[in-house]
């Protein structure tokens, strides 16, 4: 496997993968940081196309990702991670959405839990996901990351009060 470390605006990002695709895109300075195991080896090179893209996506220059993904990870996260990548740009769905877009109406907590799991942050855009009431719940990345995203976006976050958001 593969990997490079990407300075953005939004801080360090994790990039892994091999030759079947891209596998993992981590906000590193968010709530969830990726170890990097000893066996991964360090190439920029590989990612130089995820990484053009990232930045123009960042800038507010690009609304669709041309990467080849491969997350790792259940059939049914796979299938809720597939789902979010249908989730248009400048859109955001709730979770009990996502559930009927995969054939489970009633797997909401289920398409939550698999959303928060998602291994490639932005690329696929579990950051479009919302609850039902418009709130936004969490981002692994963090909240600040996420509302930042929808704003790139075009979708204004409005401050609840006490850190809280809502759309």
């Amino acid at each position: 496997m593969y990997y490079a470390l990407i300075r953005t605006k939004l801080g360090t990002v994790l990039v892994a993968g091999n030759s079947e695709g891209l596998k993992v895109l981590n906000i590193q300075d968010g709530k969830r940081k990726y170890s990097i195991p000893s066996d991964w080896k360090q190439n920029s090179t590989f990612f130089k196309v995820v990484e053009e893209q990232l930045h123009k996506y960042l800038a507010g220059e690009l609304k669709e990702f041309d990467v080849v993904l491969s997350p790792d990870g259940s059939d049914f996260q796979k299938k809720v991670w597939n789902a979010l990548t249908k989730i248009p740009y400048g859109k955001t769905v709730s979770y009990g959405y996502v559930a009927e877009m995969i054939g489970k109406p009633k797997a909401a907590r289920a398409v939550g839990l698999a959303n928060s799991l998602n291994p490639i942050q932005i690329i696929i855009p579990c950051h479009r996901v919302v609850s039902s009431n418009g709130k936004l719940a969490g981002y692994a990345g963090g909240l600040d990351v996420m509302v930042e995203l929808l704003e790139i976006e075009g979708i204004k976050a409005k401050d609840n009060g006490s850190g809280k958001f809502s759309i």
